[in-house]
């Protein structure tokens, strides 16, 4: 047996005697021989992750594994309330993490409820139903509409045979089946003798040879895709381990650096290991994952308000990073919903308002309105509506339609005039038709007219024929023009012809239609054998008009692909519609630009991969693809460094959705599988939503690192301060249980409120971050080691007027104690924003940051009041004077830094730090 792409290009009678089979179909006993041959008509599960696996999988970072040693030698020194914060922060991120993962990769179990359970089949001679898992190559199976294919198979007969492929291609229009044999060169999307499995009959009957089952389908390869394609990790991800890994060896640094100077100074080795070790706990942020938990977390609940449901909390992050966004056409940059906008009649071109199936639009030429009622445009959509098996309804307040979507575009567009189909066909009953055929490209019908208006141009028994604009033109030797069916002369047909490339130079479908009164009796005398001489009938025929459709591109979508562009991020469309089509919508909707390139499937097989690399970033449009092709736009992109995101709705898109950084699924069009393929879910299809997403993802990222620097900041002063104090005075400032209580209540709660804090102006004008810098930059490390050394000063002082004052060594520790706590909550101000002022962000307008800080220093009055707490803790009183002091130095820590954020401005003016609802995406 050949390859299944193999047979477009063979004749009937060769694929039948390459398949070993007759039209009689095969044998029971030979069916069963190639059964245990070829294998049930199934697609092979992959092995599940277990739950336990999944669970395991979440505590395996490095940070999480740091935190987890870092709680062990907390227990040790006997610190068992900071090794249960420390745990407990670990479980809650892991345990929302597994929760948001549980229902994670079910594709391939979705890819096979796609094939259909029964399969009408020619066996022994005889038609019977057999479960589709029984089929076999060779096989002859019957189709008719509305039946789900259930193998890959060449067409042997197809009576206006139409199948929907969108949930393959993505093409949003049922294709037209052919029994002819086609070039060897011709692409897979345009293979029309060929059926998929997975796809379904639109339209019409037919008779098919099967040539592949089960894992060699179409759906097969793209199943055997999905379970090669390993999900990347995030950035985010990369960037919590590359932190960890600094972070683990910073802290080995500290303990054996703080142990030994502390030897060097006569401290005993024992003491300065714990108190190393300490420090060392002390310095590790472990409120960082319950931080970044917390704040994909409460993303993601922003996100659902804004139509993203993200189904995987670290890629929520990922859509800030992102630089590319590679986006399906059909139903995800339009709308899916076939709609006439042009209509050519009477020699002038008329425009339609409206779009998708709603019956409410308007008729134009130029700016000035045309009444649904004017003769020529009666005539015309007349014609279409009755020349038609289509119709659209009403349902849950939505307009749904029945039948080809191109044919009711056209009855759609009647409606607006005030034609409706249910009415016409029971006032102008169809007598007779001749049947669309690829062959044809035209049907006709028969409907008797009894229209009392004199100036109606025809009346009696009409034929209305529609079909492909040359085919029509061809076989009409007259025109319906200024009221009267006159000689159409060569002149008009050229002029007709020129209105047909304009027409379709903008991207639509165009449909053309004619029209030619019948003499009754001679037409049921000629139709009485039952066969209709469409030879004599579909000739002479009167033009009446053009009809242009597409599938127009949804109204917000432009809008937000300019977002894209000012966020520094490449709209990419891909997509299995024709070029001029995919190159036209792209044009209109910004994506296509002067200097860009347009690339189709056939093109994209010819490029090595080294020119296609070097070509991907000038290439903004692919026509024509299949899911390989999608997969190598991406992993070109990735290989370039860029964070790639896809968006798609059908099967065809699933595997390009697992292998991209983000992959953007449409919550009503999409597939089952392409959702369960996706690492976010958009609620109402909506391509704008993306750029909100993005926005949230953006601000995600900028409060992680925003806490990242605070608690650099806060570390770094404790490390600063012990150095100083050893080295200048031989004195510890700080005790170990000091150091971890301060570790506890500076990064519990204000860090957690850092996480809430909205998104600053401008933030969807900025580019997208490096994911090659890190969690944080050389930016940050200076201003927390700044901030660090800011703190360090202002213990220093206090260090220097405790001793020069003689105050023994505990109120010396509750001063420097307190002055730590408090200037860190400071600076937990600080970092609400990287660039604007407290002030112009509001003092109030993070709430949660407020209450932290209020608890925060009620607990801290707690330690140094409450006489048990004063005991565990070796702190004692403050008087007012004290405090003051310790007020004062702390507020620097703001002031400082507000200072900094001022002059900053200065150099580089932006606008106000709030977004305004205007501002909102």
């Amino acid at each position: 047996m050949r390859d299944k792409g193999v047979y477009y290009d063979q004749e009937i009678n060769s694929v039948f005697e390459e398949l070993g089979v007759s039209e009689s179909g095969l044998s029971s006993q030979e069916a069963e021989e190639r059964l245990k041959k070829y294998g049930e008509n199934e697609l092979e599960e992959k092995e599940k992750v277990s739950i336990l696996r999944l669970f395991i999988s979440q505590f395996t970072s490095i940070l999480i594994v740091i935190l987890i040693i870092a709680s062990i030698i907390s227990v040790l020194l006997g610190e068992l309330i900071d090794a249960t914060v420390i745990l407990f922060t670990v479980f809650l991120a892991g345990i929302l993490s597994f929760v948001q993962e549980y229902q994670a990769e079910k594709a391939i179990e979705l890819l096979r409820s796609l094939t259909s359970p029964e399969a009408t089949v020619i066996r022994d001679g005889v038609e019977k139903e057999i479960p589709s898992k029984k089929l076999v190559p060779g096989d002859i199976i019957l189709l008719q509409t509305g039946d789900r294919i259930p193998a890959d198979a060449r067409v042997i007969k197809g009576f206006n045979l139409k199948t929907d492929e969108s949930s393959l291609t993505g093409e949003s229009v049922p294709v037209q089946k052919s029994t002819e044999v086609l070039p060897s060169e011709t692409p897979e999307s345009d293979r029309v003798n060929m059926v998929y499995t997975g796809t379904s009959v639109a339209y019409g009957r037919g008779s098919a040879i099967v040539t592949a089952t089960g894992m060699n389908t179409t759906f097969g390869e793209l199943a055997g895709l999905l379970g090669t394609i390993e999900r990347s990790r995030t950035p985010l991800q990369e960037s919590l381990d590359k932190f960890g890994r600094w972070i683990g060896a910073a802290t080995l640094i500290i303990v054996a650096f703080v142990a030994m100077l502390g030897v060097f100074y006569g401290f005993p080795l024992l003491d300065m290991f714990l108190w190393g070790v300490a420090l060392a706990v002390a310095a590790i942020p472990e409120a960082l994952p319950a931080v970044v938990t917390v704040g994909l977390g409460l993303g993601v609940r922003r996100m659902v308000k804004r139509h993203a449901l993200v189904r995987k909390l670290p890629s929520v992050e990922t859509l800030g990073a992102t630089n590319v966004i590679c986006s399906d056409k059909t139903g995800t940059l339009t709308q899916n919903k076939m709609t006439v906008e042009r209509i050519c009649v009477n020699e002038q071109i008329l425009k339609i308002t409206g779009a998708g199936y709603s019956p409410e639009g308007e008729f134009f030429k130029g700016n000035v309105k045309v009444t649904g009622d004017e003769l020529h445009l009666q005539t015309l959509l007349l014609g279409a509506v009755l020349c038609n098996d289509a119709d659209f309804f009403k349902e849950n307040e939505k307009w749904e339609i029945k039948g080809d979507p191109t044919e009711a575009a056209l009855v759609v567009a009647a409606a607006k005039a005030g034609l409706r189909k249910v009415e016409l066909d029971q006032k102008y009953p169809r007598l007779g038709e001749i049947p669309f055929s690829s062959e044809r490209k035209r049907m006709t019908t028969f409907n008797k007219l009894e229209i009392e208006s004199e100036s109606f141009p025809v009346k009696g028994l009409i034929a209305f024929s529609k079909g492909a604009p040359e085919v029509i033109l061809g076989s009409c030797t007259k025109i319906f023009l200024d009221g009267e069916i006159k000689a159409l002369s060569p002149e008009i047909k050229k002029l007709i012809a020129e209105k047909v490339r304009e027409m379709a130079d903008q991207a639509l479908r165009v449909m053309a239609l004619s029209f030619q009164p019948l003499d009754e009796d001679m037409f049921l005398e000629k139709t009485s054998s039952g066969e209709i001489p469409s030879e004599e009938i579909e000739k002479d025929m009167a033009f009446s008009g053009l009809m242009g459709m597409r599938d127009p591109p949804r109204e917000e979508v432009k809008i937000a692909i300019q977002k894209c562009a000012d966020a520094g991020i490449k709209t990419v469309m891909i997509t299995g519609d024709h070029k001029i089509t995919a190159s036209a919508i792209a044009k209109e909707l910004g994506i296509l630009k002067e200097n860009d390139l347009t690339l189709t499937g056939s093109e994209l097989d010819n490029l090595r991969d080294a020119e296609f690399e070097e070509k991907v970033e000038r290439i903004s449009v692919y026509a024509r693809v299949y899911p390989t092709h999608k997969l190598r736009v991406i992993d070109a992109f990735k290989k370039k460094g860029y964070v790639v995101a896809m968006t798609g709705d059908g099967v065809n898109d699933a595997p390009a959705l697992k292998a991209a950084d983000m992959g953007i699924a449409m919550g009503i069009t999409g597939t089952d599988v392409s959702k369960e393929a996706s690492s976010m879910i958009l609620t109402d299809d909506n391509f704008a939503s993306i750029v909100a997403a993005v926005e949230e993802g953006r601000n995600i990222f900028k409060n992680i690192r925003n806490f990242i620097t605070y608690g650099l900041s806060a570390h770094s002063g404790e490390v600063f301060i012990v150095l100083i104090s050893i080295l200048g005075w031989q004195i510890l400032p700080l005790l170990a249980v000091q150091i971890l209580w301060i570790n506890l209540i500076t990064d519990g709660l204000p860090p957690m409120a850092l996480s809430v804090e909205p998104p600053d102006n401008g933030i969807m004008r900025q580019k997208p971050r490096n994911v090659e810098e890190g969690l944080i930059t050389r930016r940050e490390i200076t201003a927390g080691l700044g901030l660090g050394g800011l703190i360090a000063l202002q213990a220093l002082i206090v260090l220097t007027w405790a001793v020069d004052s003689g105050f023994p060594l505990e109120k010396l520790q509750t001063l420097i104690f307190t002055l730590v706590v408090f200037s860190e909550m400071f600076n937990a101000f600080n970092w609400r924003s990287d660039r604007y002022s407290i002030f112009s962000l509001g003092l109030f307008t993070n709430k949660p940051l407020v209450y932290a800080v209020l608890i925060t220093i009620i607990l801290q009055l707690m330690v140094i009041y409450v006489p048990f707490l004063q005991t565990a803790f070796r702190t004692v009183p403050l008087s007012l004077s004290e405090w003051g002091v310790v007020l004062a130095l702390a507020s620097t820590t703001l002031i400082s830094m507000e200072l900094v954020k001022y002059f900053s401005r200065k150099s580089s003016p932006g606008k106000n730090p709030r977004k305004t609802n205007s501002d909102r995406i």
